[in-house]
């Protein structure tokens, strides 16, 4: 594929080693022709590399299968998902999942990129949905202000709240930012 056609969240094979396009940039030099000056980001460590690719220069692009699964359990250092058309259960290591296992508690649809039959990105959804079962007593009268609290969930995952949270009560958290958003009614 021609450097011109990539896109952001594209995958590409540079060297065998898988990167998704983070960013990428048009710059045109004085004398020169132009290039592009890509962020990429390595699938297998994490690590980001600045590369800059000449307008008319190739790159292999790397598909990625998409599978949905759903999460199962989790045992000392390894995580268990099951296909939903398939059923065949795999594990994933400590290091693959990532902080995934702080965010979810079981039977939670999730998506696993996979290349040659290997799982190399876990997408977790935006957004789950946990109990508080440990945090300090409500504070009479408090409004969402910048008082934060420290409330154990159901994970195990610690996540600052708002003073009016309640041990028993689900709160919504961000899987992208670690972060409480709102309180969740059932």
């Amino acid at each position: 594929m021609k450097v011109s056609d990539m896109k952001k969240g594209q995958t590409i094979m540079m060297d065998g080693i898988l990167y998704v396009i983070v960013d990428f940039q048009h710059v045109k030099l004085g004398k020169g022709g132009a290039v592009y000056q890509t962020k990429l980001k390595n699938l297998t460590d994490g690590g980001i590399r600045d590369i800059r690719y000449r307008a008319e220069e190739n790159i292999e692009e790397a598909f990625l299968d998409k599978r949905n699964f759903e999460y199962l359990y989790s045992a000392p250092n390894e995580h268990v998902f099951m296909d939903l058309d398939s059923y065949d259960q795999i594990a994933l290591d400590d290091d693959a999942f990532g902080d995934g296992a702080m965010y979810l508690k079981g039977n939670e649809k999730i998506q696993i990129s996979m290349y040659k039959e290997k799982p190399v990105v876990v997408t977790l959804p935006n957004t789950v949905d946990l109990k508080v079962t440990d945090t300090a007593p409500e504070i009479k009268g408090a409004t969402a202000t910048n008082q934060y609290k420290p409330a154990t969930l159901e994970t195990g995952f610690v996540v600052q709240v708002p003073p009016f949270i309640r041990v028993g009560e689900k709160i919504r958290v961000d899987t992208r930012t670690g972060e409480y958003v709102t309180r969740v009614k059932d």
